[in-house]
């Protein structure tokens, strides 16, 4: 594929029509190959020649994982002797779907990690260790390795969890940045403090993180991300945000304040729950259009996360658009007890308790058919401390989002074995249960 790095840093205007150049050339190219967006447009009297322009993209209805579960193998362009990679979504809203890459599909995302990994100020003198899964049709971990390769950067590919392992290959290779998930930074952390070891002298510098938000609105850390710094200050983190159906990821620069756009690789806008443009100051739903995707191209996709966006100018000289950290995700909005959250406002209350070792989040519909909350702790707190430690926790929850859910204690045993199911690529720490 063609590289223009470059483009991040033109005028907001040339990014514009750099985009639409491209959206053009991704429409003709869908008008040949792809069997659902060809019924989609006839069904709607849409001829792909009227999508000229980002703002053109109006004209077409959102496409939303319903119908990738359900028209699976009508958004793939290609055959399938075509198809290099093969890979799954997480399958957290529903059912997983099937997501086929060609080769040229795998440069681009390997194009997009690189850039990545540069917008965090890595270079080919940087060895990342890869403290996420490679396998179990994950297309992330495969990207950062690829990402990694594109940029000339050494990697370490030790996968998720064993802090022993992670511990021994920090010592034996010096890695200056890994890819982990936040919170299983604090379990290195918890380790390296039970064992003796100097984690604020050790080679790792930074920490490009995936899978938990790291910032509020206004950029500021969230609970855990404070607490990572407060505890290993010495370390950088740097957020980033994608997901399967993107094939792009959205990545902090070094100056923390959201995560860059790249203008090559994909469209992103910021939908209401009727489709239509929200403010700077509203959250919307993330809503992308690839470019360049050759295997499985989606036009208005509907992520179902939750964010804000930012168009001003960043301090490093990108003219990208930017977005927030996750806020929650639509299908896993909560109403309980008048009050609207999503689970990362109950997250960042729970973070910030001393006494528990970890937990989930329960939500069942109840008899009256409104949401109810369970929060399922893990502790190794003495029973008979379970009504102090119980009204602590409520009390916060009151203080901080004003309602409180109901708790259960558990052993961290248990609870650990609920957050990694066998099958999981990543820890859950959300169980929807509703009807």
């Amino acid at each position: 594929m063609e590289k223009h790095s470059e483009i991040q840093f033109k005028s907001p205007e040339e990014i514009a029509d750099f985009q639409n150049t491209l959206l053009r050339k991704q429409m003709m190219y869908m008008k040949e190959h792809s069997p659902f967006y060809q019924k989609l447009f006839k069904e709607h009297g849409i001829r792909f020649e009227e999508i000229q322009t980002v703002a053109d993209l109006q004209k077409v209805p959102v496409t939303t994982k319903n119908d990738l579960q359900e028209f699976n193998k009508d958004f793939f362009c290609v055959s399938m002797s075509e198809i290099t990679d093969i890979v799954t979504t997480s399958g957290t809203l529903g059912d997983p779907v099937t997501v086929g890459l060609t080769k040229n599909d795998l440069d681009r995302l390997a194009y997009n990690e690189s850039l990545t990994f540069s917008n965090a100020g890595l270079t080919k003198n940087d060895t990342i260790q890869l403290m996420t899964t490679i396998d179990r049709r994950f297309m992330a971990g495969l990207a950062y390795f690829l990402g990694a390769v594109e940029l000339g950067a050494g990697i370490i590919r030790v996968g998720n969890g064993i802090p022993e392992l992670q511990w021994d290959s920090i010592k034996r290779m010096n890695p200056t940045c890994c890819m982990a998930v936040p919170s299983f930074l604090m379990k290195l952390i918890d380790y390296a403090e039970a064992h003796g070891i100097d984690y604020h002298n050790c080679s790792l510098k930074k920490a490009v993180c995936i899978g938990e938000a790291l910032r509020n609105k206004d950029f500021s850390f969230n609970t855990l991300s404070q607490k990572l710094h407060d505890r290993w200050p010495e370390l950088h983190l740097f957020m980033t945000y994608a997901s399967t159906e993107m094939q792009t990821g959205f990545s902090e620069c070094t100056y923390g304040c959201g995560g860059h756009l790249q203008p090559e690789l994909i469209i992103a806008e910021f939908l209401d729950d009727n489709d239509k443009p929200v403010t700077a100051d509203e959250a919307g739903e993330v809503t992308i259009t690839h470019l360049g995707v050759e295997g499985m191209p989606l036009v208005r996709f509907k992520t179902g996360d939750m964010c804000y966006h930012h168009t001003e100018p960043c301090s490093c000289g990108r003219n990208t658009m930017r977005l927030s950290s996750v806020v929650g995700r639509k299908g896993q909005m909560i109403k309980y007890k008048g009050t609207t959250l999503y689970p990362s406002s109950l997250y960042d209350v729970i973070d910030d308790i001393q006494g528990l070792s970890n937990y989930v989040i329960e939500v069942s519909t109840n008899e009256i058919g409104t949401d109810d909350i369970l929060i399922r702790i893990g502790t190794t707190i003495d029973p008979e401390h379970y009504d102090k430690f119980e009204k602590k926790i409520k009390d916060l929850f009151r203080a901080k989002i004003r309602v409180a859910p109901s708790l259960s204690f558990e052993s961290p045993e248990v609870i650990h074995t609920i957050m990694f199911p066998q099958m999981s690529r990543k820890p859950i720490k959300f169980i929807d249960k509703r009807k």
